[in-house]
């Protein structure tokens, strides 16, 4: 066997695996340069966050996650240890008949999901006064397929929680403002001091 043959069965060429490279690369370059973000991911200009009040364990899950996994933020176990305080006030899940078929059976629900909050700066100033953020969702229904449409509520209530967090991040996001120095020597505006 000569030696050109050995060369060619030890794998691709340096150039054959750059080209493979930048194939794969190319995507990714592109889709972040057009300025694609990954759902979940939110820019919050404070480092540390605290979750207080009354959420669910799983609300409360969520938060955490999205805060963890799509911002640059940690979280708090002790107020006294945060940036900001994100409160939950109140959060209430329900479900109204929407619809009935010829028969006088029920043939569709609206889920609800609601969930009131705050977010005050470790000064104490809102970021986010007391809101609301309200998430509905439609679901046919068939009394022949109980089971199946118990799952296909908790799959709706926990992707409508998972959405209630990240609006509620999205939410303190905008509306907090970054925080710069005060400007050394500024002069007046308009004539005033």
């Amino acid at each position: 066997m000569s030696s050109s043959a050995k060369g060619k069965s030890q794998g691709p060429s340096l150039d054959r695996r750059a080209w493979l490279g930048a194939l794969i690369a190319l995507p990714t370059l592109f889709t972040t340069a057009c300025g694609f973000k990954l759902r979940g991911s939110v820019s919050i200009p404070y480092k540390v966050i605290a979750i207080t009040g009354v959420p669910s364990p799983l609300l409360r899950s969520d938060l955490e996650m999205i805060i963890l996994t799509g911002s640059d933020s940690k979280v708090a176990n002790n107020a006294k240890d945060a940036d900001l305080i994100l409160e939950i006030i109140s959060e209430v899940n329900s479900r109204e008949i929407l619809a009935y078929n010829a028969a006088g059976q029920i043939s569709a629900y609206r889920l609800n999901s609601r969930v009131a909050f705050q977010a005050i700066d470790q000064n104490g100033v809102d970021v986010v006064p007391e809101s609301e953020i309200y998430v509905t969702r439609d679901m046919d229904f068939s009394v022949s397929t109980v089971l199946a449409t118990d799952v296909q509520q908790q799959q709706f209530t926990n992707a409508m929680r998972m959405d209630l967090s990240l609006q509620i991040l999205r939410r303190i996001s905008a509306a907090a403002k970054p925080r710069a120095p005060a400007p050394t020597g500024a002069k007046p505006v308009m004539g005033k001091p």
